[in-house]
């Protein structure tokens, strides 16, 4: 047990912090005023610098490391901003991942290769009106026609809705019930038949956009199946990784928090000394330090155990605690430093006020906190319990 990085781990995180440092800041509050997606010129320098290959593989242009690299990447980004590290935790631990797990050979040189030079974005659609995180009543359907399928249906809260490319879109593959019938298609974003609603007006999660999707008897080839029915289990087995990102994103905002908060509490004096000299910002700190670190270490264990699993990916122990648990302490963190900013923490021109609202969409996202606590304690007994009973 090493809780050391590595030399070359170390060099990867110092390149992807000195980049993200440099470059992203004001093309992230750019990006939270105005609120649009990162730049296709941007997109494709995180492609030239690696950022979006870390642990995808060489043969596609990746740079074929392990999942512990690749977070670190993406927690350098999200401390800039959850915005300008969405693109990053798309590539490396979101959808696609699936299509490198699942996807066929020639699905995987179509789109691998331009997701890594940033030339393109993968999106997922899960979500129905009526099927969050109830996901086997979702009812968009995918019937033979031919050598092709017709896909059909309204997809909700699709993160990149209508600006990505590509769309790993879950549907009912056939009439078996619940999850039986369950599968996974490639739907591309200039098909015929496929509308995007306005964008969403939310809470934080600006410069991400998120938009309903409306399949009307969209023609899919019969090669842009990723997984046929009958394989939502599969599906679902990537998750491990993409919990593991969401954790990051949450784990960024409460590190830059908490590097905030230090820098300010040193500079700001209040009766003649600098307010980090009170014992009571002292305790603040010493909370936000002690939730950053104890996510970060979850995080990276699930990561690094990764390797020892059959499947290559994060059990759904270790994910669901790490998501879990850095989902609602990136909330606490968020607040803390806003406590002790005062004015400065609810001002929008320093930042803090930004953690704190978009620190609420994770533990929504990706599957609520309280999901992943029922995960845990499936995990721990050793079944899945039936919410519908």
């Amino acid at each position: 047990m090493d809780f050391q990085l590595t030399q070359q781990q170390r060099e990867l995180q110092e390149a992807a912090r000195h980049f993200a440092r440099r470059e992203l800041p004001d093309l992230a509050r750019a990006m939270e005023a105005d609120d649009f997606p990162v730049p296709a010129d941007m997109l494709r320098r995180f492609g030239e610098m690696g950022f979006l290959g870390v642990n995808l593989p060489q043969e596609y242009g990746g740079l074929g490391l392990g999942h512990v690299e690749a977070l670190l990447v993406l927690e350098e980004f999200a401390r800039i901003s959850n915005a300008v590290a969405f693109p990053v935790f798309e590539a490396l631990t979101g959808p696609v991942r699936t299509i490198e797990r699942f996807g066929s050979e020639e699905m995987k040189a179509q789109v691998l290769p331009r997701v890594i030079r940033g030339e393109a974005i993968v999106a997922v659609s899960m979500s129905e009106p009526d099927a969050g995180t109830a996901l086997t009543d979702l009812t968009t359907r995918a019937r033979r026609d031919g050598a092709d399928l017709l896909v059909s249906g309204t997809k909700r809260w699709t993160s990149g809705g209508g600006h990505s490319d590509y769309y790993v879109t879950y549907c009912r593959m056939d009439d078996a019930p619940g999850a039986k019938g369950i599968g996974a298609v490639l739907i591309e974003k200039d098909m015929a038949g496929i509308t995007f609603g306005p964008r969403e007006e939310l809470m934080g999660f600006r410069g991400i956009p998120t938009a309903d999707i409306t399949l009307d008897d969209v023609r899919v080839p019969a090669g842009n199946v990723i997984v046929d029915a009958g394989g939502f289990g599969r599906l679902m087995s990537a998750f491990g990784l993409e919990r593991c990102g969401n954790a990051t994103q949450s784990l960024g905002l409460a590190a830059a928090a908490l590097e905030q908060a230090l820098s300010y509490t040193q500079e700001r004096e209040a009766f003649g000394k600098p307010i980090v000299d009170f014992q009571a910002v002292q305790m603040k700190l010493a909370e936000m330090a002690m939730k950053v670190d104890a996510a970060r270490l979850l995080i990276h264990r699930a990561a690094a155990n990764a390797a020892r699993n059959e499947s290559g990916l994060p059990s759904v122990y270790e994910s669901s605690t790490a998501k879990c648990f850095a989902n609602e302490i990136v909330r606490e963190v968020a607040a803390l430093g806003m406590q002790v900013m005062g004015g400065y923490g609810y001002h929008k021109d320093y930042g803090m006020e930004q953690r704190l609202r978009d620190a609420y969409a994770w533990g929504i996202a990706g599957g609520a906190i309280d999901v992943q606590k029922t995960n845990i304690a499936a995990a721990m007994i050793g079944r899945r319990f039936d919410q519908r009973r």
